[in-house]
């Protein structure tokens, strides 16, 4: 009788055993299940110096690995302002498995007021992945990003918006290769699963994965791990309600992935594919005039804006050559010979 009352108790006691978890480390200090704790990595070249902060969220049960990163662009705030958000609302109590977010990737950045650039040596941190550790402050910021937080994920968000010069309307996409289908496929429900109403779809093909990442979230990709992109914000502005939606996209991928169960899931229609994009590029240098704003629909031949010299005297005008719809462009006047004027959309 006392042996199958102690064999109950160890069918019993099986179960909860194998949802422990045991303690995350990360550079050396062990996280307890069920905590959170804060990092301040410091990031030093021969020249400059700054830091990375990074939140670990380490849950009480077991689960996969979710790797976020905000503010790759320093100017972009959205992202950074739902990193924020995210820092106060997940509670690793309630978490399975664990989340290993970069507050703000770009810190000199986001100081600095500087879109695109690190103001510490004028690279962009988005076209410089994986990376060196031997290289500027912005090649080793990648290094160790790729190196601390991708590389040690199972999933992978990067989370952008447009920058101080380019208007956007929300949207978010996955990474895709024929050479890599089943990390594709996550990464396809992944996207889907956050809410937004257009998702693009990142064709990588297979002789690509080969070479240099140079983006964030490709890095990720590169390395096996599903990743997705979101872009949600417009010209530089911390609008509440794009980072909300932000945050509530995160929540939705916690619930999808079976780390945080989110009760306001009410996803009921799948958005928008968009497989096929175009960019219209400048021919001159000097200020554009449009009345489009991302989120429009152009009609292939289609009068979008015209270019002007520094005395009115007109230099180019500026037509689609095919039909879609306005996923990101330039919202200022000021334009560059070769600059992209728009990305849009081919709609299905």
């Amino acid at each position: 009788m006392l042996k199958a009352k102690i064999l109950l108790f160890v069918i019993a006691f099986i179960p909860s055993l194998a949802q422990a978890q045991n303690p995350f480390v990360f550079l050396n200090k062990s996280i307890p299940p069920g905590t959170k704790s804060n990092f301040e990595i410091p990031v030093i070249s021969e020249k400059d110096s700054t830091i990375i902060p990074v939140t670990i969220f380490h849950g009480s049960k077991s689960g996969p690995v979710l790797g976020i990163t905000a503010g790759v662009h320093g100017y972009e705030y959205p992202p950074i302002l739902a990193a924020q958000q995210l820092n106060q609302e997940i509670d690793p109590k309630q978490l399975s498995g664990t989340i290993l977010l970069v507050q703000v990737a770009n810190v000199p950045a986001f100081l600095n007021r500087s879109p695109y650039l690190n103001p510490l040596d004028g690279k962009n941190l988005n076209r410089s992945f994986p990376g060196s550790k031997d290289g500027t402050i912005t090649d080793r910021l990648a290094y160790l990003i790729t190196n601390e937080v991708i590389s040690k994920s199972d999933f992978f968000v990067d989370m952008h918006a447009g920058d101080a010069p380019e208007d956007l309307r929300p949207y978010n996409a996955w990474y895709q290769s024929t050479a890599l289908p089943e990390v594709s496929e996550k990464g396809r429900a992944m996207a889907l699963s956050m809410g937004f109403d257009y998702s693009i779809i990142f064709n990588i093909p297979e002789e690509r994965l080969e070479k240099p990442s140079v983006y964030c979230s490709q890095e990720a990709f590169h390395r096996r791990i599903p990743s997705v992109d979101i872009e949600c914000g417009r010209l530089g502005v911390p609008g509440k309600v794009e980072t909300d939606r932000i945050v509530e996209g995160m929540f939705l991928l916690l619930d999808h992935l079976g780390m945080m169960d989110y009760p306001d899931n009410k996803v009921e229609t799948a958005p928008v594919i968009v497989a096929k994009r175009f960019s219209i590029k400048s021919n001159s240098t000097g200020i554009f005039y449009t009345d489009k704003k991302a989120g429009d629909r152009v009609e292939a031949g289609e009068l979008v804006g015209y270019i002007t010299d520094f005395f009115g005297n007109r230099l180019e005008e500026v037509k689609a050559p095919q039909s879609g719809m306005i996923l990101y462009m330039i919202g200022t006047p000021p334009i560059n010979k070769n600059d992209t004027i728009m990305n849009v959309g081919i709609l299905p």
